[in-house]
């Protein structure tokens, strides 16, 4: 082993793999940093740069500009509330209350802190777990799937706000949208209304922008004759070590959730943010400030989107198997140069898989450096007055929705989205579970037909194995909290709406 570790080092140890690594971090974090912009059309790019590198190379490039994608997506939520990538959607709803209060600075810095920990967590699990955690992946089939989703979906009630019903409304509206598009188990089209356009689904990109960003821009526009409020200068204020320390229990657990969440496939980034923002919110002492401002709800939403971003390797390296679309692609990049993940590449291989993981553990510190250097560059966009910020971002949504698939129908879906988020700001509506309803929807309704097929109808397949009654136990828990707090509770402790219109 020895010997395999020290031929690692030699394969690893050039400057181009520095600065492959670095490089593709750098490149993440700025394309991340553009709404609509997303971590996987990023790596799609890169990869045909990647053919002509050598192996160690050509990944540790396309995995830097991943891990750089994952945390940039955080800058444009918390400056200017469009979510550079659909994980940092839930980082939304305190980073950009906390930038109105002219604490930019601070919530960027929690946001970066908290994904460099959460992404050396990922790593550390990956290098140490892959064969443990890729064991527990294979035991997870459509039943255990929509066992986690089901629980995954008592989260809207803590992102609901004062009022659960208007949360479950939106919630519903979520899960009504999510069925547009072609059934993939019957092949037949549902309201889609003979549109083509529609045929794959509402595009997730455009709805995402729509939905956060089109509203604040269309509500300023609003209250134009108001006096504008400018945010204080955002770069004098910096989190602190002891925001860091006040805010690690929910940054430590958040990064579990992710490596967890992230190590089964498809499950991705942005339910594993809301599940650990989730769980913030129901165990901190400041549960009342969240949704207002609250540091510990971004870095619990930044700990739990970059806590995926190593542990998606997993089912990869381990078993051959993609565990979202990013590293899809990066199988692709390992294919090109005639290598196939799975059990074979560790016994043929083995000096590779070590350079590779070398290269893995020092990208968090790579993250901390050039996510610090961003700060810097972006950070000062919270302070632009909004009558010259607002047409500037909508020209990136535009461009953003555009992107997704070079359509003019993206950027209707946008328009659309945007006018039924602005009525939903303005009806007092949260739009967290619509989106956590729109994201889990097709996964939920797909794992539960799943298994209906397998057993031939019978409902007893949703309690087959331990995995079942672990998720059963945990929802039924969730579900008597959320009782207890909105309905026995103190008022009190009522969590809180989802972004103010200000």
């Amino acid at each position: 082993m020895l010997e395999n570790v020290s031929d690692a080092f030699v394969l690893f140890l050039n400057v181009y793999n520095l600065v492959a690594l670095a490089g593709g971090i750098a490149i993440g974090v700025i394309v991340g940093a553009i709404p609509g912009m997303t971590s996987t059309m990023a790596v799609a790019l890169t990869l045909p740069f990647t053919f002509t590198l050598p192996p160690v190379t050509g990944i540790l490039l396309l995995l830097g500009v991943y891990k750089g994608g994952v945390y940039g997506g955080s800058i444009p939520a918390i400056l200017v509330r469009a979510p550079g990538t659909p994980a940092a959607s839930c980082s939304v709803l305190d980073g950009y209350p906390l930038a109105q209060k002219g604490q930019a600075g601070k919530a960027l810095d929690m946001a970066l802190y908290a994904s460099c920990f959460a992404d050396l967590v990922s790593n550390l699990s990956l290098i140490l777990l892959v064969g443990y955690l890729a064991a527990l992946v294979t035991s997870f089939g459509p039943p255990e799937n929509f066992t986690l989703i089901f629980f995954s979906l008592t989260i809207i009630a803590s992102v609901s706000g004062e009022s659960l019903l208007r949360g479950f409304i939106s919630a519903g509206a979520g899960l009504l949208l999510a069925t547009v598009g072609l059934d993939l188990i019957y092949g037949t089209d549902r309201f889609t209304f003979g549109n083509t356009n529609l045929l794959g689904g509402l595009a997730f990109i455009p709805l995402l922008i729509g939905l956060f960003a089109i509203p604040e821009i269309l509500n300023g526009y609003a209250r134009r004759g108001a006096p504008e409020k400018v945010p204080a200068d955002p770069t004098g204020t910096h989190a602190t070590f002891a925001d860091f320390r006040r805010c690690f229990r929910s940054i430590f657990r958040g990064s579990l959730i992710g490596v967890v969440l992230g190590a089964i496939p498809g499950i991705g980034g942005a339910p594993s943010a809301f599940v650990s923002y989730s769980e913030a919110m129901r165990r901190s002492p400041n549960r009342k400030n969240f949704g207002k401002g609250e540091l510990e709800g971004v870095a619990a939403a930044e700990a739990g989107n970059n806590g995926v971003a190593g542990s998606t390797m997993i089912p990869l390296l381990a078993l051959g198997i993609p565990g979202d679309v990013i590293t899809a692609v990066i199988l692709g990049a390992f294919m090109v140069h005639g290598l196939r993940p799975g059990p074979m590449l560790f016994e043929q291989n083995i000096d590779l898989i070590y350079a590779l993981f070398i290269g893995i553990s020092i990208s968090s510190f790579f993250l901390l450096i050039i996510g610090k250097a961003a700060i810097r560059l972006f950070r000062h966009i919270a302070s632009i007055p909004m009558r010259y910020l607002y047409p500037i971002v909508m020209v990136l949504c535009v461009f953003g929705a555009y992107a997704v698939n070079n359509s003019f129908f993206d950027i209707y879906v946008m328009v659309m989205f945007g006018i039924f988020g602005f009525i939903m700001m303005r009806m007092q509506v949260p739009s967290a579970p619509f989106l956590i309803a729109f994201i889990l929807g097709p996964m939920l309704e797909d794992s539960f037909r799943q298994s209906l097929l397998l057993s031939q109808g019978s409902l007893t397949i949703f309690v087959r194995s331990w995995i079942t009654w672990i998720f059963w136990t945990l929802t039924i828990l969730s579900v008597a909290l959320m009782l207890r707090r909105h309905i026995i509770g103190n008022p009190e402790e009522t969590t809180l709406p989802d972004v103010p219109k200000g």
